[in-house]
C-alpha cells in the first residue's frame, strides 16, 4: 500500500472516529449521570424504610462501583487495540 493510499484512508477515517468518540462521550456522561440518580433514589427509599443516612450512603456505594467497573471494561476494550 502506498504512502498516498494510506493517507486517503486515514483522512476518510476520520469523521468515522470523531463520531465514535462524541457517542463514546455521550455514553460516558449519560452513564454517570444516570447512575447519580439511581443512587440517590435508592439512598432515599432506604432512609424512607428506616435505615440511617450514613448507612445508606454506604449501601448505594455499590451502584458507583458497579458504574466504575463497567467504565474500566470499556477502557480496556477501547484503549486495548
Amino acid at each position: 500500500m502506498s504512502n498516498g493510499a494510506m493517507l486517503l484512508s486515514l483522512i476518510k477515517s476520520i469523521p468515522h472516529l470523531s463520531r465514535l468518540f462524541l457517542s463514546l462521550l455521550c455514553i460516558y456522561l449519560t452513564l454517570g449521570w444516570h447512575v447519580r440518580k439511581a443512587r440517590k433514589a435508592f439512598e432515599k427509599q432506604l432512609v424512607l424504610q428506616g435505615m440511617s443516612r450514613d448507612d445508606a450512603r454506604r449501601v448505594g456505594v455499590c451502584y458507583e462501583e458497579l458504574k466504575d467497573n463497567i467504565l474500566d471494561v470499556l477502557k480496556r476494550g477501547v484503549f486495548s487495540i
